[in-house]
């Protein structure tokens, strides 16, 4: 846990310090909000009414309005009041602890016992434990004044928030002040219901099912392949990034390149898984059927080129490699020559 404030009780002259954590936590899903069309983050933009320009935290004060006019308070403003840096829960009372009704606690906060020596810690819890009283206090919070009760559970002093008086809504529903007339029978039979329900209060046998349920249903859902890829659809997208229209586009081409890309996966998955079975048998037709056939006319074709190229060097003819084809050359070169001396010869000789 993280301490989210630190400071001291003080009842008399007994200072007691501490530091404050939430009590509870949240166990909801949280959820971003994101564009049904493309899966996009919905952000929201601090923007200025009056220049139209994207407004950073740091620039941003508060102001109220009262019809007509308005007042700017600044962040020094604030921190001028007095009880801006009050760091002290101060106890105004210690009262019977039936008193309070339970309408008026809020948020609950455990608060750690600090400094060398816890015993001005266990002077208090002993001394509320002792007397069943609960100590109302005062004590300041993310620079607002709050009203407070101090109890004991487990060993621990707890702070718990209260609204204060005014805070508290009155009501007067007009059909609680009937006069409508309830029977005796009623009475014995709604007093036989409330015996039938009667128990301790046992807060771990109560489970949020709608919650769990929300669980479920997010899971399954990953199981399924129903997700967009976090990175492409959120990013890292800073304060500053924010204000940038390119860095916007560029973000918008990730998400639509990536819902393109999950979504023609899951396409091509499931044709291919339709179409298995299928596929398998026509090719083990084909692989049945083509071999004898191809390899016979295959075979048939090239006994045809090597009988034709045979054919064609016996005759001086040339193949595909063209050696043949000079072997023929130089034969009927050589019976040129032989004729040519014959000749010579013959004319010798007449």
């Amino acid at each position: 846990m993280r301490a989210i404030w630190s400071g001291s009780i003080t009842f008399g002259l007994v200072n007691v310090p501490v530091k404050a954590y939430s009590a509870a936590k949240k166990h909801d899903i949280s959820f971003h909000q994101v564009h049904d069309a493309d899966g996009g983050r919905i952000r929201y933009q601090r923007r200025c009414e009056v220049c139209g320009k994207k407004i950073d935290y740091e620039h941003i004060d508060k102001a109220y309005e009262d019809g007509e006019q308005t007042v700017v308070l600044t962040d020094e403003d604030f921190a001028s009041l007095p009880e801006a840096q009050n760091d002290e829960i101060e106890v105004v009372q210690f009262v019977p602890s039936d008193q309070i009704d339970p309408i008026m606690f809020g948020k609950s906060y455990f608060l750690e016992p600090q400094g060398k020596s816890p015993k001005s810690y266990l002077l208090l819890r002993q001394a509320l434990g002792d007397t069943d009283r609960t100590a109302v206090v005062t004590f300041a919070l993310r620079q607002k004044t709050r009203l407070g009760a101090l109890r004991v559970q487990d060993d621990v002093l707890v702070l718990q928030a209260m609204y204060w008086a005014d805070e508290v809504r009155e009501v007067d529903f007009p059909a609680t002040r009937s006069q409508a007339k309830i029977g005796t029978k009623e009475k014995k039979l709604a007093a036989a219901l409330v015996d039938q329900f009667a128990s301790d209060f046992t807060p771990e046998e109560f489970e949020d099912t709608y919650q769990v349920e929300l669980h479920k249903l997010v899971d399954a859902k990953l199981e399924q392949g129903e997700s967009l890829d976090t990175a492409a659809t959120f990013g890292d997208v800073t304060e500053e990034s924010e204000g940038e229209d390119a860095e916007v586009i560029d973000l918008m081409q990730a998400l639509k390149a990536s819902l393109d890309k999950k979504r023609g996966g899951r396409k091509t998955a499931a044709k291919g898984s339709r179409s298995t079975s299928g596929t398998k048998t026509s090719a083990s037709q084909r692989s049945d059927s083509k071999p004898s056939g191809s390899k016979t006319s295959s075979s048939k074709a090239s006994g045809g080129r090597k009988t034709g190229a045979k054919k064609s060097g016996s005759s001086g003819g040339s193949d595909a490699s063209g050696k043949s084809g000079k072997k023929p050359a130089k034969s009927a070169k050589s019976s040129a020559t032989s004729g040519e001396k014959s000749g010579s010869r013959r004319r010798k000789s007449a």
